[in-house]
């Protein structure tokens, strides 16, 4: 099995692409891999000289089987960003692993990523494999799979990307037409319906709500591993979209996950499980970015 390629997305955030990159190495399957990293152009001049030093670090960076830096000219903001480089890699190699520079991850990452690309590679049920789970109060199986597609460390195939839609207007029409908006919330329990209605508005520049709408829509799985092999560690004042993390945050495994084949349906326990961890960290999440927003705008 030929690894897949890791594509990973910085922008400024020398400190945290360091501590991204670093977790990446202590893979054993990262001398075999090949990473791409696309490094975004300054969306001012205050961000310039940040986006310069991010740039020198990755010249230096070593330890992948090769190490392609794709320095863009101009700023494409995170979501073309992504949208541009995981169209090219599918297109090339078929499948991708994709990494955002706040995201720390286990050593068992990518081996649990191969693995899973290569088990579900032809179960056209499932549409990606995510390395993120939410820190839920009840026991998780080993892996299981929800409806919908997901963006804290995840992969896909080339025939899973191509059922992304970019234009959010079409995807909330028919959401909305086959009465799904509901169900897309989680019954309530976390707004994405919002999410994606503030992408079409302008509000948000996000790909991923896209992406989820996308592969829900398609009733489309994604595999979760029952024990987290992510930690995003961007919920600080330097990220560009999210500010807070407060009951997200998660210790990654110390062992690795292990796979086995399930039957292509959605775990009705962790769907349950998912919407009580919303439901109980939401308050909180709220507050605290409504805090965020104020001390930014005043």
């Amino acid at each position: 099995m030929t690894p897949a390629p890791i594509a990973l997305f910085v922008y400024k955030r020398l400190r945290h692409a360091r501590m991204t990159v670093d977790a990446l190495l202590r893979n054993a399957e990262a001398s075999v891999s090949d990473l791409f990293i696309y490094s975004d152009g300054p969306r001012s001049d205050a961000d310039r000289e940040a986006v310069a030093e991010v740039r020198s670090y990755l010249r230096t960076v070593a330890g992948f089987r090769s190490v392609t830096v794709v320095e863009r000219e101009v700023n494409y903001g995170l979501a073309r960003s992504i949208i541009d480089g995981v169209t090219t890699l599918t297109g090339r190699y078929g499948q991708v692993i994709v990494v955002e520079d706040d995201l720390v991850t286990s050593p068992y990452f990518l081996r649990y990523m191969n693995d899973a690309l290569e088990l579900y590679r032809d179960v056209p049920e499932v549409i990606s494999v995510h390395g993120y789970v939410y820190p839920v109060a009840r026991p998780l199986p080993e892996s299981f799979f929800l409806i919908g597609a997901d963006c804290w460390g995840w992969a896909t195939w080339k025939r899973g990307w191509e059922l992304f839609e970019p234009d959010g207007a079409a995807l909330l029409r028919a959401l909305t037409e086959k009465g799904l908006l509901r169900r897309f919330d989680l019954d309530g329990a976390y707004p994405y319906s919002r999410m994606l209605k503030d992408q079409i508005a302008g509000k948000v520049d996000s790909w991923a709500i896209r992406w989820n709408a996308s592969a829900f829509l398609h009733g489309r799985l994604t595999l979760y591993p029952g024990r987290s092999l992510v930690n995003n560690i961007g919920g600080d004042e330097l990220g560009t979209h999210t500010k807070t993390l407060e009951g997200f945050t998660t210790t990654v495994s110390p062992r690795p996950v292990l796979l086995t084949p399930l039957p292509p349906a959605e775990n009705a326990d962790a769907r349950e499980a998912v919407k009580e961890f919303f439901r109980s960290v939401r308050p909180t999440f709220v507050r605290r970015a409504a805090g965020w927003l104020k001390r930014l705008t005043s």
